[in-house]
This record gives C-alpha cells, structure tokens and sequence, in this order.
C-alpha cells in the first residue's frame, strides 16, 4: 500500500476546486475558502479571556440549521419564517406540512445590520422542520442558496435579486428527502453541481450563470445528504459524489462516471463530506461506520483500504459520524462518533487512538452530540451543539484542551435535548455563529497593547 502524507502532494478535496469564489480572509462556502475545514488566519487570539471574547454585534434571525457565510463585506445567512397562525407539527420527527417562509438574508459584516432580504413560500413536509440546511455559497458577485424544499436561487450579492431559480421537486419529479435537501452545491469552473434526486438525476449540474442544466447523472433511492467534493488522483480531477448506496467518482465537466464503490448507508444517511489526504478517501455514516478508499496513482480508480463491518450505532469500531465532518491530518483521522465520542483513528488501518467525551457532553454518551471541527495553525477550534467554542490541540498523543467560551443558547430540539447544530464561519479574525433567534459576531483577533504590538489573550 502506497501512503503519501506529505502536504506538497496530499491535497484536499476541495484544493483543486471552485475558480471564482475568493481565497482571502472571507468564509464564503460551507468548511471555508477552499472547502477543507481550515482557517489560515493568524493573529488570533491564544485562550479566551475570564468572560468570553467580545460579542461585536448580534443581530435578530429565524430559525435553521444553515450556517452563515462571510464574503465582500457582507454576511448571508439562510432561515424560516412559520406562516400567520401556522405551527409546526407535535412531533418533529413525523414530518407533515406546515405553511412557512424561507429567506435569505444579505447583513452589513461590520454591524449586522440587515441589507437586503429575499423570501418566498416555502410549505414544509419534511421530518425536523427547523429550517433551511444548506449554507449559502458567494462567489462573482453572485449567492447561490438551496432550501430545504429544494428551492435553488441565484441572487444578486449586492441586492438580492433573483437572477435565476429552479425547483427541484418541481422540475425533476421528485420528493423531498426526510430531512430536507442538505448537500452543499459545488461550484466548479461553469457548473454548479448538486444533489437532486430521481433516476439519472441524483447529481446535476447547472450553468452557474443561467441555472441551464449542463449533465445529469446517477441513480439512487435516495440522494443523501452529503456535500460533493473535488480531488485530485489518477492524474484527473475527480467528482466525488456519496449518495446512501455507494461512493461515486465522476467527470466534473460531463457527468461521466470513473468508479463506484458500494457504500450503503441505513435510512438514506450519507451526510458527512468525504475527506481527502493524498491517497485516501474516507467516508463515514451514523449507523454503518466507515469506509477507506485508496485512490490509484495512475488512473481514476479506487479500492477499499479499510471499512466496518459491524453495523450498530452504539456498539461501534470505527467511526460512526452524524453531522460533523472528520479531519484528516498527518496520517490520522478525528471526527465525532454516534454518542459524542471525539475520537482519533489510524487513517491507515482505523485503529482507535484514544477517543473523549470532553469536547460534547462531558462525560456522558449523548445520541447525535455533535461538535464541528476546523483546523487553525496547529491547534483546532471545535464549536459544539451547547454552543460552546473551543480551542484545543488533537494529536495522537490526546485532546488537550485550551480554552473554552460559550458563545450562544442552544435552542434547537432534539428528541427533549436543546441543540445547536449550525456550523459557524471563521472569517476575518472573528467567528460568525447562529441559533434560531439570532446571529452573533465574536472578535477573535490578537490584542494590540499600548505600543500597537499583540499580545496574547489570557
């Protein structure tokens, strides 16, 4: 087995992709600028001070799962608004219908203030009703958002104005998932890629200026819920879509499909992002554990280093992730499994390190705790469902945690439990955070002392 660690060859999926949405200091797509889960600012502040790093400003918003994005000054955030005398369903769970609105709002990045908004009907059928789930995506003066009916806009980033829609329930016949459409679209070169649903048409792309439908391709029972990805291997670069029955490599600028692997996953829950780092490819659902791919060297193609064989939510081998997406670094892998379990894994063989409860619930194996996950320098900030961020190191030797603030209210329901489950943006020295009443922006930046030199935060 060939293994290639090294920075200069092992990039992530997301290195190779999106011409067009900005590199700098912004936060302008779901995991960051080049869609890896790492924040390359630097003046930031080591531990947080006795109570808390300054809120800059906050700002009123509706309900959902979506976390905001940073880009060109401005901050776009996607929410719910329950129509006059509607409610939501007893039972979050059970689905139903509810009259309600979905918006998107354009605030100042400087104060908050509220710049423009663009709402529409939106009923709801789907099983959690909170909100939308998809972060918005800004690139060439342009936001693209997807709702969790389906709803796909392209707006005007200055605005808001509708350059074009489509309705993909409308257009391709098809149902919403039981959770709401939650793939984050891709953006690469021309083509916004993703995922629809239907016979040969579980991943689509679309003119990014016209919302004109460029190729279709894949069929599954169901779509899934995971965001697609590029990476580069075999000497091409590959498309890397994860639907619930199996992980698929295809030609990003026709559709063609390189490989596919077998790799179902139980009522329909691919939802991480696949992760890349050189030769592997690594996967991770809820209830059927991993799968590790190693991607040819010469062509597109890949086979499967390791994967789980057990299938139990509890009782659990590798890692079982729900919401958050693993990180992959220098050779190790470390991500949230079912019960809350912050674990660290040998990427080549998934050997358990050390796993704790520390950085969820404290102690206690909690269905579905989540933390997301993103790479600083050498330390990581980690922002949990009790709305609590973190700053720790992860290395095979252990968590060792930094510093902890909390920064919000969980107000989302989970079964009882009080959840927030929002990723956050890291963008120009501040973290951007949301529950379903409001938006917060925090200063993260390093302190200048008297003589304009920084110095840490204790």
């Amino acid at each position: 087995m060939h293994l290639n660690w090294t920075f200069g060859r092992a990039a992530f999926c997301a290195t190779f992709l999106l011409s067009g949405v900005a590199f700098a200091d912004d936060w302008p797509q779901w995991l960051g600028p080049r869609r890896d889960a790492v924040w390359r600012e630097s003046d930031l502040v080591e531990k947080f001070p006795t109570n808390g790093p300054p809120i800059r400003w906050r700002a009123a918003i509706g309900a959902g799962y979506a976390g905001p994005v940073v880009a060109g000054g401005r901050v776009y955030v996607a929410d719910r608004q329950l129509g006059q005398g509607a409610s939501n369903p007893a039972d979050p769970r059970g689905g139903g219908q509810s009259r309600s609105l979905e918006r998107v709002l354009g605030l100042s990045e400087a104060d908050g203030r509220l710049l423009w908004k663009h709402e529409y009907e939106c009923p709801y059928t789907i099983s959690y009703p909170a909100g939308p789930r998809v972060a918005p995506m800004v690139s060439g003066g342009k936001v693209y958002t997807l709702g969790a009916e389906g709803n796909l806009f392209c707006l005007d980033a200055d605005k808001g104005k509708v350059l074009w829609s489509r309705d993909f329930k409308k257009d391709f016949g098809i149902k919403a998932p039981v959770w709401g459409f939650a793939g984050h679209p891709l953006l690469d070169g021309q083509r916004l890629i993703c995922l629809v649903g239907g016979p040969g048409s579980t991943a689509v792309a679309f003119d990014k200026d016209t919302g004109t439908e460029i190729w279709r391709a894949l069929s599954a029972e169901e779509p899934g819920y995971s965001s697609p990805v590029i990476c580069q291997a075999g000497g091409k670069r590959q498309l890397i879509l994860w639907h619930p029955e199996a992980a698929n490599s295809l030609n990003p600028e026709t559709g063609e499909v390189y490989w596919s692997v077998p790799f179902k996953s139980r009522t329909g829950m691919s939802i991480a992002t696949p992760r890349q780092l050189g030769d592997f490819l690594f996967f991770t659902s809820f209830y059927n554990g991993s799968l590790m791919l190693l991607l040819d060297s010469a062509k597109p193609a890949a086979t499967t280093a390791w994967r789980t064989l057990k299938v139990n939510e509890k009782d659990t081998t590798h890692l079982n992730a729900v919401m958050c997406t693993p990180f992959l670094d220098e050779g190790f892998i470390y991500g949230l499994c079912s019960y809350g379990q912050l674990r660290c894994l040998k990427m080549d063989t998934g050997e358990r390190v050390w796993e704790t409860f520390q950085a969820t619930t404290s102690g206690e194996p909690v269905r579905w705790a989540n933390a997301f996950i993103v790479k600083n320098g050498n330390r990581f900030f980690l922002f949990n469902e009790k709305g609590d961020l973190t700053i720790a190191k992860l290395s095979p030797r252990g968590y060792e945690e930094i510093s902890r603030a909390h920064l919000l209210a969980p107000t989302g329901d989970a079964a009882g439990r009080a959840v927030l489950w929002s990723h956050p943006a890291f963008a120009n020295r501040r973290v951007y955070a949301r529950n379903d009443k409001e938006i917060i922006c925090v200063d993260l930046a390093l302190p200048a002392n008297a003589s304009g030199e920084k110095t840490p935060w204790h």
